[in-house]
């Protein structure tokens, strides 16, 4: 690695530092209201402000040129740094391990949800915050914050870092200049957040946990200020205004942003299509099953399935009720939600639906070619048609995710966890999904997996985070011989 790509990544790392030091600010002066001890938080975030502004100082004269390799390699070392960042005020303020402290901080960041936590509610109101905050700045991309700054500087070395954190197969770039895509996404991202917080301020929850849910809700995250979730707010309002925004924030943003200034072609793609029908169905079919076996009534039935559903196909991982104990039946259901996920360029994680339209259109278009050799088949999506490489991409990632999955499953499965908990682990860590079944069901936690296990399930949530490709081009030995 020459000079100038190393200054570039290190004035980097100092910028999205500077704007994660800002951010500390906000849980410090929750715990200064509250009346807590922040002087241990205080005191890291002047440190971590200091030391991210000495390298901005070191560097002033340097202009950060990225290229498209440059900003994968970027986008790898910051999920970590941001991990770790996060991890320190955490451990300071927690009866926990520090690779536990990463763990939950990369969760949090990389919108997983999956926590380490047997006892949420006797921690400090600042480590509330702090969790659902990082959920909020990791579900739209930390990295998006650093484009409109890096766009003042080098236009194209923005546009590289927004490709390869974007999530989906591609970029949709709906403004001439990535900068003011990335601005107004931010708008509409704070503005849903508004809108819910206030939702649920009204169905009533109080201003603390409104602001906390809403925040990890927006992001796709999970995390609650309740130790059982949101069947701590067990009101059919509060649960169909949290599953509405789960939906909503499945959904492209830059559909949202296309909403915005009157067009509404974004909910009507074959994407959004396939994501509501498969929402309704599963969330149907869950709320008969509990409707049939237990004593609810429809209404209640429909709303703890429809929220389970939303929150398993979005990836967010909010609870209203144990749905492992509903049957092997629901089990199967939510299994199934779990695999789904949402939309591509979405705050949640997973395959994404538009890669499963896409298989199937191809298996479909393979089968006729069998039938009808000599036709000459292509493969539409929205009316377009699809390039061979698009469906390798496709076929790649979908083949990365099983394998990736797999390999942790086996790992897990051979340091000594059952079956289940080692699948279910796995890929609600690489889903960015966070509760699975078993041991790790939506009343349990991760607390039990040991250091090791831990760091193996980081790496996952980051591969998943980062779509897996952008994690694997790093060990790949050509891409280092450009340096």
């Amino acid at each position: 690695m020459d000079k100038q790509t190393l200054k570039n990544i290190v004035k980097l790392l100092g910028n999205i530092g500077i704007y994660l030091s800002f951010f500390f600010l906000i849980p410090i002066s929750v715990g200064y209201y509250y009346g807590e001890d922040i002087f241990l938080f205080a005191i890291f975030n002047i440190l971590f402000f200091c030391l991210n502004a000495i390298i901005l100082l070191a560097l002033k004269n340097h202009d950060i040129t990225l290229s498209l390799r440059d900003g994968i390699l970027s986008v790898n070392i910051i999920w970590v740094l941001v991990g770790l960042a996060g991890a320190i005020p955490l451990w300071l303020y927690s009866n926990i391990t520090f690779m536990q402290a990463i763990f939950e901080s990369i969760s949090g960041f990389t919108t997983t949800g999956a926590t380490i936590y047997a006892d949420i509610e006797i921690l400090p109101n600042m480590i509330l915050i702090l969790r659902s905050l990082m959920h909020w700045v990791g579900g739209m991309g930390i990295l998006v914050l650093g484009v409109g700054l890096l766009s003042l500087i080098n236009p194209s070395g923005s546009l590289a870092l927004f490709k390869a954190e974007s999530s989906g197969i591609k970029l949709d770039k709906s403004t001439p200049k990535i900068k003011d895509t990335a601005v107004m996404l931010w708008g509409i991202y704070i503005f849903l957040t508004f809108l819910d917080g206030l939702l649920l301020k009204i169905g009533g929850m109080s201003t603390f946990d409104a602001v906390n849910h809403a925040f990890s809700t927006i992001s796709t995250g999970g995390f609650s200020t309740k130790n059982s979730s949101l069947a701590a707010f067990d009101t059919p309002f509060i649960l169909w205004v949290t599953t509405f925004f789960m939906i909503i924030s499945g959904i492209t943003f830059l559909a949202h942003l296309r909403a915005f200034k009157g067009d509404y072609k974004g909910y009507r793609n074959e994407e959004t299509k396939w994501y509501m029908i498969i929402f309704i169905l599963l969330s149907l079919f869950m709320g008969l099953f509990r409707y049939q076996s237990s004593d609810d009534s429809f209404f209640i039935a429909m709303t703890h399935a429809s929220f389970s559903i939303a929150s398993l196909m979005t990836t967010t991982g909010f609870a209203s009720l144990d749905y492992e104990a509903w049957g092997q039946m629901a089990v199967s259901i939510a299994f199934l939600a779990m695999l789904a996920s949402g939309n591509g360029g979405s705050t949640a994680g997973g395959v994404k639906i538009i890669r499963y339209v896409v298989s199937m259109k191809v298996i479909f278009a393979e089968l006729k070619k069998i039938l009808h050799p000599a036709a000459i088949i292509r493969v539409f999506i929205n009316s377009s048609p699809i390039s061979s490489s698009l469906v390798w991409m496709t076929f790649g990632f979908i083949l990365l995710f099983i394998i990736t999955n797999a390999v942790i499953t086996f790992y897990l499965y051979a340091s000594g966890h059952d079956m289940m908990t080692s699948l279910s682990a796995a890929l609600a860590c690489v889903g960015n999904i966070g509760p699975g079944f078993s041991q790790v069901g939506p009343a349990q936690n991760y607390s039990f997996f040991d250091s090791l296990d831990l760091i193996v399930l980081s790496i996952g949530m980051i591969m998943g985070r980062l779509e897996i490709f952008t994690f694997l081009l790093i060990f790949i030995p050509s891409f280092w011989r450009k340096f």
